[in-house]
């Protein structure tokens, strides 16, 4: 018998990166875009609607952004993994996302090169972080802290083994 497709839902309110995502991911196998959102409360609304295995979620988003989208998905539908997909590289962002049980956080500059392998460590029940966020130094004292968020199927791209 053959396994059911892991069920994604996109959100992204720039529609030609929804679409560089759901093409990208639509050439992976055991995946189904099964939905779109635009903002950060259609987000919440789909997600509660949709009950989807995997989310892949904007942090800038109009309505509601991103990080508070995930906040109240966790409550509507939490069994749905989160990866974030987003152009802010704030330590203090990402580090609040990644608390908020969110297993992926992929820069949109770097989605080109890390998606696949950030959506595959994902729906593994594994952590990523984008290469481009480790060895960054942020102006505030908070520091990058993802060592000890890191779960031991913690991945970094670039650090899988070769």
């Amino acid at each position: 018998m053959e396994s059911l497709p892991f069920r994604v839902l996109i959100v992204d309110d720039f529609e030609p990166f929804r679409r560089f995502i759901c093409t990208t991911l639509e050439k992976m196998s055991g995946l189904q875009v099964i939905g779109e959102a635009s903002d950060g409360l259609e987000a919440v609304q789909k997600a509660e609607e949709l009950q989807p295995d995997l989310i892949v979620l904007d942090i800038g988003l109009p309505t509601v952004d991103g990080v508070e989208a995930a906040r109240r998905i966790r409550r509507l539908s939490p069994d749905s993994k989160i990866l974030f997909v987003s152009q802010e590289h704030a330590a203090e962002v990402v580090e609040e996302s990644l608390r908020l049980g969110a297993l992926g956080y992929v820069l949109k500059a770097q989605a080109g090169s890390e998606l696949t392998a950030a959506v595959e460590a994902v729906c593994e029940g594994k952590q990523f972080v984008s290469k481009g966020l480790l060895g960054h130094s942020p102006k505030s004292s908070a520091g990058w802290r993802f060592g000890s968020l890191a779960e031991p199927g913690f991945l970094v791209a670039g650090a899988e083994e070769e």
